[in-house]
């Protein structure tokens, strides 16, 4: 039988790179070798596809290194979008010493290794090759120049290449609603999401960027804004088939102290993974309720979902606020010897927390010494929290100073070990501690509250009330406290919490 020809051969490779049929496009390489069919710039590029679309790069990098008289275009092309960041830029150092120009499809490539590797200076000047070329109209282009910014936190040209942008598409509006929730800019990127879903084509039914958006709702504490986010995720049919929103909407509630809508949306998810679990359990932590975080967790075992790190951080530190010390050590154990999972730095602070919370001070400083690793700041921090709650000044000392070493400008360290000193009527050691911190230049960053009055963030620092204000503010909170405070929601638990302790006159 006659050998395939070239065309032939290279139909085939690029079905076998459709399918990633690693093993029989290789045996279609070999019968190239046999026959004769190399070198074919044709089917050269077809063998580099067709490795790099198999995941077989160094093959694919054997090809391309022995392509004559050199690669193609298309070969660059093919490799540069396959090659990690390092590799891909050294591809286009290599096309630029080689005379050739890069096109549509090699700048977005290259674009994309620097927003890996944080490179903003050598992204702009592919910008200006962009530029230059005549290619910034093209949407895939400049979508990646703004995708380059965006991660290097270079916000001010990631919103000019929005700006100048002849046409955007939903991948745009989405990176950039991305990149500001990313570098922090909470209203910006409200704002901009708002009105992609106005102008945007396609964006009213586009979910990608809504994790990142409840995300920041969540660390802004916008309640109303991720209400309505989830109301429209109801409306279109997303919230209950995207496991992303579904995550995130119950993170964002959860953060918003709305227990019970957390555990609402985790319930109406069609789809969990292990996160919707490690989350909902984070809920039930931070809000006190250890229990229902444990049984949560039990459950999710039983489903067979397997916990992961996070999952562990997250009912360790369940277990620790709500005291139970016995459950969280149990919890602890079966770590490796069941799921095969090495504790790690923040589930040795949380058992240590746990401990000290209980008052086993001594069985904590145990603890840490029998750890594997070197003991961290989060390990020292929970530590020294568990001395500052029961009076230790001895052991308080020893995490203290640690900490002094680990975290030199952290004045809360200072700060805690006063209030152990002062609990003890130690005042020389406060006064020398404190005559210490001017030394240093440290100063307490004052406790901050907030409140949204009608979309203007007011805010609140400790001792920034004045007397006067104090008496009418408690005087208020006392009166509010007969009226709700015996108020229960149907699960039992009161509806309304605070502590106003810091605003006593």
């Amino acid at each position: 039988m006659a050998p395939p020809t070239t065309g032939r051969l290279s139909a085939l490779l690029r079905r076998c790179a459709s399918a990633g049929a690693l093993s029989p496009g290789a045996q279609l390489h070999a019968q190239a070798l046999v026959a004769w069919r190399l070198p074919d710039v044709t089917l050269e590029t077809d063998l580099v596809l067709f490795y790099c679309r198999c995941g077989a790069l160094p093959h694919a990098r054997q090809v391309f290194d022995t392509m004559t008289p050199s690669p193609s275009m298309h070969a660059y092309n093919v490799l540069l979008a396959a090659s990690p960041p390092s590799a891909a830029l050294g591809l286009l150092s290599r096309l630029l010493a080689a005379g050739l120009r890069p096109d549509r499809y090699a700048i977005p490539a290259a674009l994309r290794a620097c927003a890996e590797l944080r490179d903003a200076l050598l992204g702009a000047a592919l910008h200006g090759f962009a530029v230059r070329l005549g290619l910034f109209s093209n949407v895939v282009v400049s979508g990646a120049l703004l995708g380059m910014y965006a991660k290097a936190e270079v916000l001010d040209d990631a919103v000019r290449v929005f700006d100048e942008m002849p046409e955007k598409d939903t991948v745009v509006w989405n990176c950039m609603v991305t990149g500001y929730a990313r570098a922090g800019r909470a209203k910006d990127a409200l704002d901009l999401f708002w009105k992609a879903q106005v102008e945007a084509v396609n964006m009213v039914r586009d979910v990608r960027a809504v994790p990142s958006v409840l995300n920041i709702c969540a660390k802004e504490g916008e309640l109303m804004k991720g209400r309505e986010i989830h109301g429209r995720m109801v409306r279109i049919l997303a919230f209950d088939r995207d496991v992303a929103v579904g995550n995130a909407l119950v993170d964002m509630y959860a953060k918003c102290g709305r227990v019970d809508g957390a555990r609402a949306v985790f319930a109406g998810m069609k789809e969990r993974n292990v996160v919707s679990w490690s989350t909902l359990i984070s809920c039930y932590g931070v809000h006190g309720r250890g229990q229902e975080a444990l049984r949560v967790y039990k459950e999710m075992v039983s489903q067979g979902v397997k916990p992961n790190c996070v999952t562990f951080t997250s009912i360790l530190s369940s277990c620790s606020h709500s005291g139970l010390v016995t459950d969280g050590q149990r919890i602890f154990e079966s770590m490796s010897k069941v799921y095969s999972v090495e504790p790690a730095a923040d589930h040795y602070a949380c058992m240590v927390d746990l401990m000290g919370r209980a008052g086993a001070i001594e069985e904590a400083v145990g603890f840490i010494r029998k750890m594997p690793m070197e003991p961290s700041a989060s390990v020292w921090g929970a530590l020294l929290s568990a001395c500052a709650m029961h009076n230790n000044v001895d052991v308080g000392e020893i995490a203290a100073y640690r900490l002094f070493e680990l975290e030199e400008g952290n004045a809360s360290n200072y700060v805690t070990l006063c209030g152990i000193y002062d609990a003890a009527g130690r005042s020389d050691d406060v006064a020398g501690l404190r005559s210490r911190m001017r030394e240093l230049g440290m100063v307490k960053t004052p406790g901050c509250s907030w409140v949204d009055v009608k979309g203007r963030a007011c805010a609140f620092y400790q001792g920034s009330v004045p007397r006067y204000l104090r008496r009418r503010i408690v005087w208020v909170l006392d009166r509010l406290l007969e009226d709700m405070g015996g108020s229960e929601s149907e699960d039992g638990h009161t509806n309304i919490y605070y502590d106003y302790e810091l605003i006593r006159p």
